[in-house]
């Protein structure tokens, strides 16, 4: 979740981005600048380097964003350079595709299988998805883990369907070492 700051600038933004009817294009423009970061650790690195100038960092993302953004998306980056607020550049990028989700109504959820879900799979666990969290449309996050075993573990909101092999596999062993035959003190 974001911090203070970063949630001010955010509600900020998402706003004016409504306001200027440019939510959709300043969404796109966030998301690429959150893969920018993930994707070079330089300029990650540059962000929150105390020793590079303000000034400096603000050419550097001007040059960079210049003509590839929308307008609004080029002024909050300036206005965060120009308050040497630019450390919070990467949080914000990355945080405003949940308050968009939320804006927008789109639920969010988690699935974790042992392999890669196929589309009949993944379209299976969106349905239930939404059935959990009662939303018409959901987000849904992969990820794979062989130590599942087999079955699958889907996480939205505060509620938890686990119906992987390794989970029932802990439930029977919890059983069995419970043994009604051997009294206990």
């Amino acid at each position: 979740m974001a911090g203070r700051v970063a949630s001010r600038y955010i509600k900020s933004l998402l706003e004016l981005a409504v306001e200027h009817k440019a939510l959709d294009a300043v969404h796109k423009d966030m998301q690429m600048f959150s893969a920018a970061i993930v994707k070079s650790p330089d300029l990650a690195a540059m962000l929150r380097s105390p020793v590079i100038p303000h000034e400096k960092k603000r050419v550097i993302l001007e040059k960079l964003l210049k003509g590839k953004v929308n307008e609004l998306t080029l002024s909050i980056v300036d206005i965060l350079t120009r308050k040497n607020r630019e450390p919070l550049l990467a949080e914000i990028a990355r945080e405003f595709h949940h308050a968009y989700n939320v804006f927008k109504g789109v639920g969010r959820a988690n699935v974790t299988t042992t392999i890669t879900m196929d589309p009949a799979t993944r379209k299976k666990m969106e349905d239930m998805a939404k059935g959990l969290s009662g939303m018409d449309n959901v987000e849904l996050e992969e990820r794979v883990d062989k130590d599942l075993i087999g079955g699958f573990v889907l996480n939205v909101g505060d509620r938890q369907v686990d119906a992987s092999v390794r989970s029932r596999l802990k439930a029977l062993k919890l059983k069995f070492s419970e043994n009604p035959y051997i009294k206990e003190f």
